[in-house]
């Protein structure tokens, strides 16, 4: 392909479009109708343009940002325009991949997590405890475990739904990975009793943070 416009990409997206996926996606609060594996081909064919990223995010359409959060490139962004991003990102897979692909991968993530984690906007505090989940697990180091299992137990059970479903998982990893910390993780939970009832496909984890921690801490063990 040679210099691709957004008219062109918009014209391909919009080709793509399917009514029964765009049902589906609509169930889930995302307002595409655009196959994901088609997308990532798509992404795949544009390859890397970091410029072209911008100018499809600047549309304001769920695919042609889905399609932006593929081609661009994570260490280009400043931080402040991945803050101004963020605040943008109203749809789940949107703020979800910006958070996994994107976020995860800039210099500023650190700086952005301890930003986002306190916002009074409990999607852009969801980013922030998505990010923490991530240095539980990888990189914990100066994280006051204590103190998140605290603010947990305080605000868990009232949180809206994508912020508790965040800071649930946060629950979850510190149980998980940090044997320490386990017991209280556990009792939390089991106390809350948040997504304890969250219906689970057969052969798939419930996100009830008791039975997760459990689950996760068995195969590890090699149970």
């Amino acid at each position: 392909m040679g210099e691709t416009t957004v008219a062109e990409v918009m014209a391909e997206l919009a080709a793509l479009e399917d009514p029964r996926a765009r049902e589906v996606n609509e169930r889930h609060g995302d307002d595409h109708g655009v196959n994901l594996g088609k997308l990532r081909e798509l992404a795949k064919r544009l390859k890397t343009r970091q410029e072209l990223a911008r100018e499809l995010w600047a549309t304001d359409d769920t695919a042609a940002r889905l399609l932006a959060l593929l081609i661009c490139r994570p260490k280009a962004f400043e931080r402040d325009e991945l803050d101004a991003m963020l605040r943008q990102a109203r749809t789940p897979k949107v703020h979800d991949w910006l958070v996994n692909y994107v976020v995860k991968k800039n210099p500023h993530v650190e700086d952005l997590r301890l930003a986002w984690f306190a916002d009074p906007d409990p999607l852009v505090a969801s980013a922030g405890w998505a990010l923490t989940t991530e240095r539980v697990a990888k990189k914990p180091e100066g994280l006051d475990l204590a103190g998140l299992l605290d603010l947990i137990e305080a605000q868990l059970k009232s949180a809206p739904d994508r912020l508790q479903w965040a800071m649930n998982h946060c629950l979850a990893q510190i149980g998980i990975d940090h044997a320490e910390h386990r017991a209280r993780a556990i009792a939390i939970g089991e106390r809350l009793e948040v997504l304890k009832d969250y219906p689970t496909p057969p052969n798939c984890t419930s996100p009830f943070a008791p039975i997760w921690i459990t689950e996760m801490v068995r195969r590890q063990n090699g149970a």
